[in-house]
């Protein structure tokens, strides 16, 4: 069929027609006697928010500062996290349910739903966007899927070993911290049994680094931005397990001994996120547990050098593109507050009060805007990052989660 005629059929049909680097043309016909009505939708302009609630998401638009639809039937998304494919068109859903959810962000609907365990915090996606990776507490373990059918390719049971013995116990270890890193691999830590696992994909055969005696209890990780680190928090002891991935003969090693909750017996109201650590330059600025501070550690030496007092229990502490500020929300009872730190003076120049429990933050890909999320009065505000002005507020019901589809070309995001 010459170009010409293939082009006005698919006009006349009305079909999604990818035209590559994420952007998509939807034409709609009303008749074949009407006239066309042609919407443009770039994916690199959308994101999706997730209605914790509700078992729903909102795709937005970052620089309309819009909302564009609404999706139901996400199951149990009170603690939902996304990863997008490489061409930002689909948003993969972990749900605490277990479910695993694909949302076809041009088509604006669900393009498949499966559940793949009983309770899952989190997942990652493959460096070559094949694989997508969910991690359990219930029943344990990771399990790896085809992107584009969901399709179960790798089970990976996280069984204990019996106490004292070498034998298994049967009972599955709790997975958290699961990164994607360079090279296909996924990276997750096994809180029961006190371990870090690096599956290696490349082949497209599952190889399995077993790292043991890391540390107690790690409760959640990050991977630095180059792929190279991969850090995890414990929750057992005070400390953090360095894995340096580039160099995974040497294994693990401790950093930051006095890094936790210390010998004091204080209330800890929520364990910061360890993804929502700010890297800028060679400072990494890292939320101290159960105290208002947040800490500034270098990264080539893993020491920390500075603390600088905040108003609460830090939770995210996140860097802005340019890493010239970092923003911290708080945990209860102080989450109505958002503080911003200059990275060069380390220190406090603003505070904001967005709305009631402050639970998630979200930059815009070059940064010139914030948006945040306030679930308890129920809107997502926009923030200019210039001068701090409120930009909009929009309308969602208990948001938490906002994810753009710049993070599909982010490692560990």
């Amino acid at each position: 069929m010459p170009n010409q005629l293939l082009f006005i059929f698919k006009h006349i049909l009305g079909v999604v027609i990818s035209v590559g680097g994420g952007i998509a043309v939807v034409a709609i016909m009303s008749g074949l006697s009407g006239c066309a009505t042609t919407q443009y939708h770039a994916t690199g302009d959308l994101g999706v928010l997730i209605e914790r609630a509700d078992g729903r998401v909102k795709i937005i638009n970052s620089s309309a500062k819009q909302i564009v639809q609404t999706i139901e039937g996400l199951g149990d998304l009170s603690h939902a996290s996304i990863v997008f494919s490489r061409d930002e068109r689909f948003a993969y859903v972990f749900g605490r349910d277990g479910g695993l959810t694909k949302v076809d962000l041009i088509q604006q609907k669900i393009s498949k739903r499966v559940i793949q365990g009983g309770n899952a915090i989190g997942g990652a996606i493959s460096q070559d966007g094949k694989y997508v990776a969910v991690s359990n507490y219930v029943p344990g373990g990771v399990k790896i899927f085809d992107s584009e059918t969901l399709e179960l390719k790798f089970d990976i049971p996280a069984t204990q070993l019996a106490l004292g013995t070498n034998s298994k116990s049967g009972t599955n270890s709790k997975t958290v911290g699961l990164v994607d890193a360079p090279g296909n691999k996924f990276v997750f830590s096994l809180f029961d049994t006190h371990e870090i696992w690096v599956a290696d994909i490349s082949t497209g055969e599952l190889q399995l680094t077993k790292f043991t005696d890391v540390g107690k209890q790690p409760y959640d990780a990050l991977i630095s931005p180059d792929g190279r680190y991969y850090i995890a928090g414990l929750f057992g002891e005070d400390g953090m397990a360095l894995l340096d991935l580039w160099n995974m003969e040497i294994g693990t090693k401790k950093i930051l001994p006095n890094y936790g909750r210390g010998d004091e017996k204080r209330p800890v109201y929520k364990m910061p996120h360890l993804e929502g650590w700010a890297m800028a330059g060679d400072l990494a600025f890292v939320p101290a547990v159960g105290q208002h501070k947040v800490l500034v550690v270098n990264t080539r030496t893993w020491e920390q050098v500075n603390e600088i007092a905040v108003v609460g229990q830090p939770v995210f502490v996140m860097a802005s593109p340019d890493h010239r500020q970092i923003w911290v929300n708080f945990a209860f009872p102080d989450n109505q507050h958002v503080q911003v730190i200059d990275a060069q003076q380390q220190a406090v120049i603003k505070e904001l009060q967005p709305g009631k429990a402050v639970l998630h933050m979200e930059f815009t890909p070059r940064g010139e805007h914030i948006w945040l999320s306030a679930r308890d009065d129920h809107q997502v505000k926009v923030y200019s990052t210039a001068d701090f002005s409120e930009l909009q507020s929009l309308s969602a019901q208990s948001p938490s989660g906002i994810f753009f589809t710049a993070r599909a070309h982010k490692i560990g995001l």
